[in-house]
């Protein structure tokens, strides 16, 4: 069975054809999803969504793109839901230099807020960091330097890789280690160690290869495992047993 790390299943237009991609899931094997929750609608959607599909776990947070028009306005249901134990994790949060949508200082400033939201509630933090890795560290050892991560849709260097595994951190894969480009990343993934690794599409984005300029779902996910399993010299299912094992450990699933 497969696990996706990471999906946005309650943001528009994923939603609205919501009933068709749980059944493709299901049909392919995916036993679990956690749903990305990033404003008020997704929230609410997602908690009630996992109220009547067991296998499905929220995880929220105003990205670092929208933190300057929501951050404020969010944060506090986020942090009602993590306090009275509505989510799995806290994100994603993080940093994005690359497109730099919210400024800078109030993208660190709302990172803080989340790593200290997830240490009082002892909650592990999904990370979306571009172009930030410096300040991302910095900030962590300083707020959050016990606490659990995952950095996700990862695309960075080997070296910022191996920052995160020495914070014992998880790193996880998205459609775009499947990519003809990715070359690089693909060499990254062969020098992860899988019980650090988590695959993911983050739905509705970033289509494997095969399906680029399709709408991404769930369903999609073998074929970002299967590239795993391409560079490990390990069975896709194999691949899919730990990825998924390595998922439930940090959600702290099996607590």
């Amino acid at each position: 069975m497969f696990t996706d790390s990471h999906a946005h299943l309650t943001c528009d237009p994923v939603f609205e054809e919501l009933d068709g991609i749980l059944k493709r899931a299901n049909e392919n094997k995916i036993d679990k999803i956690f749903n990305i929750c990033t404003d008020k609608m997704s929230l609410e959607r997602g908690l009630e969504l996992a109220k009547k599909e067991k296998w499905i776990h929220n995880v929220g947070a105003t990205t670092p793109h929208d933190v300057e028009k929501e951050g404020g306005l969010y944060f506090p249901l986020f942090e009602a839901a993590a306090k009275q134990g509505k989510l799995v994790a806290i994100g994603e949060t993080g940093l994005d230099y690359h497109y730099e949508i919210s400024p800078k200082e109030l993208q660190k400033t709302f990172l803080v807020r989340y790593f200290n939201l997830a240490a009082e509630c002892l909650l592990p933090v999904v990370i979306h960091c571009r172009d930030a890795f410096e300040d991302l560290y910095a900030i962590a050892q300083e707020s959050f330097p016990k606490g659990h991560a995952v950095l996700h849709c990862f695309t960075g260097t080997m070296k910022e890789a191996e920052i995160a595994l020495e914070k014992d951190w998880m790193i996880s894969f998205s459609g775009i280690v499947t990519f003809k480009r990715s070359e690089s990343l693909r060499a990254v993934a062969k020098e992860v160690p899988i019980n650090h690794i988590l695959i993911e599409t983050d739905t509705p984005y970033l289509a494997p290869q095969s399906m680029r300029g399709k709408m991404n779902e769930p369903s999609f996910i073998h074929e970002t495992a299967q590239i795993i399993a391409n560079v490990k010299g390990l069975p896709l299912e194999e691949v899919a047993e730990i990825t998924s094992k390595n998922a439930e450990r940090f959600f702290n699933l099996d607590l």
